[in-house]
């Protein structure tokens, strides 16, 4: 895929400038949600249902409820059934909460495909570090991505989510390269804070230009591998 050249932002130059002063990543560990895959805000189904903006994000995310999520403490479907019952339980109508629910079961956000051809364009293993529930596997089979990872760490199935050390360290032995030798890729603070704590090369990620240049890619993609 071809992109037209335009002028660097600060950011950019300043990503280009650090990847250029280090050593080069030996691996790629990189987040899914948020980078390689992109989401609509839960707030615009909230409002297809006539709810109020935040109502579903507020139920799903709240730790109680996701944490065993990700960590596979529970399965997905008894995860949005329970969010279910608590929206329900909060006064919503029954009826409108089946509707929501289902609707956001359905979905399954949709590739950047900027990334994926950064991730394709790299020679390195890569690496898929993310939260996920049980049903992440099919997920990246619906979304056609398994082949863009050489390996995929699912916290629901390590059972271990992020920020916590241990779930980068599996990544790395996965990929089979030293921690300090790894480049780490989340749009998430605290999860970047956390990889360079151990010694990773860490990208707060907010666009696919600084992962190009993070990897020392020309500004036009290389073909994939």
């Amino acid at each position: 895929m071809t992109r037209r050249h335009q002028p660097l932002r600060q950011w950019e130059i300043g990503a280009k400038q650090e990847a250029t002063t280090r050593d080069k990543p030996k691996a790629v560990l990189c987040d899914l949600d948020g980078v390689l895959r992109l989401w609509d805000p839960l707030d615009d189904l909230d409002r297809r249902h006539g709810l109020p903006p935040g109502t579903l994000a507020t139920a799903a995310f709240a730790p109680h409820r996701l944490t065993p999520a990700i960590t596979g403490r529970t399965t997905d479907e008894d995860w949005r059934a329970a969010v279910a019952v608590d929206l329900v339980a909060a006064g919503h109508p029954k009826t409108t909460i089946r509707h929501l629910i289902e609707d956001w079961t359905t979905a399954t956000g949709r590739v950047d495909h900027a990334v994926a051809d950064i991730l394709h364009a790299t020679h390195l293993p890569v690496v898929l570090v993310t939260n996920a529930t049980t049903r992440l596997e099919a997920d990246l089979r619906r979304l056609q991505l398994p082949d863009t990872a050489d390996h995929v760490i699912n916290s629901a199935r390590l059972g271990i989510a992020k920020p916590d050390p241990r779930i980068y360290e599996a990544a790395a032995a996965t990929a089979n390269v030293p921690p300090h030798h790894c480049l780490f890729v989340d749009d998430t603070e605290a999860n970047v804070t956390t990889a360079t704590n151990l010694g990773m090369t860490a990208l707060h990620y907010r666009h696919p230009s600084q992962l190009r240049h993070a990897l020392g890619l020309p500004d036009t993609a290389a073909p994939e591998r």
